[in-house]
This record gives C-alpha cells, structure tokens and sequence, in this order.
C-alpha cells in the first residue's frame, strides 16, 4: 500500500507475508489459516495474521509441518500462452491437464503462483511467479490494473448491449461491475451458420467468469475468449501452449503497475541454483517450448485444439 512503511529494512515480517514469500501460499489464504487456528509460531497459537515475526530466527508451523524460510536470490516470472481446455491450478481432481503440466520441468519451482486464472475453455496471457508482493498486489481488489480480452460472440451486437456493459451491469446473481470497456472490433455477416462479432474488452475488476456472465445475461453467446493484456504485459505473438521469460523492463513496468516500489528482484537468471536449466535458457525474446520432445504441432494442436462445434457447445 502506498505510504506503507517498507519492511525490506527490517529482519521481521508480517506472518502472512512471510508465509506467501516463503511459497505456502497466498496472503489472503494465510490470514484465513491464521484465524482457522492451524498456524503456531514458537510453540504458541497465533491469532493475528498481522503478527511480525523473524524468519531467520522464529520457528513456525503451518498446519502441523513446519515452515522453511529459504532465502532466494532472484524470483522468477513468466508470460505463457494459455491453450483452452486446460484448468489454471495445480492439479485437478478430475484428471484434466493444468496450465503446471505444460511448464517445462525446469521451471516448476515451490511458491510458483498463477497471477490470477482463466477458466477452462478461455485462453491467452497467463502470468506465473513466485513474487509474493506482486501476486498479491496483481490479484488484490483494491488494485485495478486493467486485463484486456477479444472476444468472438455470435451474432451481432446491438448498441444497447454495449451501452450496458460500458454502463455498469447488475449480474443476475445481484453482483454489480464496474463499466467495461467494449469496442467493436469486427463483424463478420458472411459466416456460417451465422454472424458473428469480435468484441475487445477492457476490464478492471477480478470479477470470477465475468465476460460469460455478462453475455449471458444479454443474450450473446461467446465462441472464443482471448486474454491478450495484462497491464503493461502484451501477449504479443506468443504461440499457443509456450511460455517465455519477462524481461528486466517488463518486470519494473508490471511492479510500478502494481504500486510496488522499486523494480524487485531480478528476473532469474543463469547463475546459482534458480538459474534456469540450459535446455531451457531462450535467446532474446524466444519462448521456452512447453511440448515432449518428437511431439509435432499436429499433435499439440489435436490435443488442445478441440473442434470448434465441440468448444462451442460447451461454452
């Protein structure tokens, strides 16, 4: 928070921070198992997740297994190409493939959050880190960095559809939204069996299915969700299922976007122990490949890409 005092200069941390850091989890998760009683520092129940503790020096135990607070020069982020039918988790009880199991081996390190989700059948820009300051900044609901998406609905969409959403809708459950930003990007009348028109989006708000709620509520059906923007972090010709590391200047720019002073610590890089491995390490600007080695894009695309009338059907 802007104003806040910095507590780099200090050797204590806020419980919660120091657990989030340490790649436990999240903040918002640590204060919920603070205050469910599972987290002890000392040997004593602690009930505040506010309370300072020193992680050289203070012993903590989460849940019944103690916490190791190892310290890590440098923290890793990346930008990859989310395909559909994927699930934005670590694992999924019904066995469907994660947005893990295509990282590189190489690269799935304890504390390796996703910078909020994209569900099942959407696709696009998917941040990883293991930055717990920016994850949690990046995901807050006070923070409005804006998440840009195009998305392909069918028919055609009338002005006072868009007036709706540019107005502040009240989904049907009583959740209202902020105003969106919609502009119409195209219409194609020719397609068949129908129209169809692609819509580019501009939201601020970390409303869960919020563009599929929205349609649904007007009347649109959506047939591909694209997110191509992150605040200052673009997509860009990233190919479908890659990933790749941020710079040194995506990286400042993502964490001034997030108010959070400073540029952080280092993108990883080829030294030490959380260098990258060398089957992994790009050449400027080239995406780490996420496919089996002897895998051709036939078979990457028939194993992520389903028909379109079976995407379409269970959107």
């Amino acid at each position: 928070m802007p104003g806040a005092p910095d507590e780099s200069a200090s050797p204590t941390l806020r419980l919660n921070k120091a657990l989030s850091q340490a790649g436990i989890c999240s903040r918002r998760r640590a204060d919920e198992l603070v205050l469910a009683g599972k987290v002890v520092v000392n040997g004593v129940l602690v009930h505040e997740p506010g309370q300072k503790i020193d992680p050289n020096r203070d012993i903590v135990v989460v849940d019944g297994k103690k916490v190791e607070f190892l310290p890590r020069k440098t923290h890793l982020y990346l930008l990859f190409h989310k395909p559909v039918q994927t699930v934005t988790t670590a694992f999924d009880p019904q066995g469907r493939p994660t947005v893990f199991d295509l990282l590189p081996s190489g690269l799935r390190r304890p504390g390796l959050f996703t910078v909020g989700r994209l569900d099942y059948f959407s696709e696009g820009l998917l941040l990883f880190t293991d930055d717990g300051d920016l994850v949690h900044r990046l995901t807050h609901p006070s923070t409005h960095v804006p998440k840009i998406y195009r998305v392909i609905v069918r028919g055609e969409v009338a002005g006072d559809k868009l007036a709706a959403m540019r107005g502040g809708m009240r989904l049907a459950e009583g959740e209202k939204l902020a105003p969106v930003e919609v502009s119409v990007l195209a219409t194609d009348r020719d397609h068949l069996p129908g129209s169809r028109t692609v819509l580019e989006m501009r939201l601020i708000q970390g409303v869960n299915r919020q563009i599929r709620r929205m349609c649904r509520d007007l009347g649109l059906t959506v047939l591909r969700l694209v997110r191509t923007r992150q605040g200052p972090i673009s997509l860009g010709d990233l190919p479908r299922g890659e990933v790749r590391p941020l710079t040194a200047a995506e990286v400042a720019a993502l964490r001034a976007a997030a108010g959070l002073a400073g540029t952080g610590a280092k993108p990883a890089r080829k030294s030490g122990t959380d260098a990258l491995p060398a089957r992994c390490e790009p050449k400027s600007g080239q995406a780490l490949s996420t496919r089996k080695a002897g895998s051709s894009d036939k078979t990457y695309t028939k194993r992520y890409e389903k028909k379109k009338t079976e995407r379409h059907r269970n959107v």
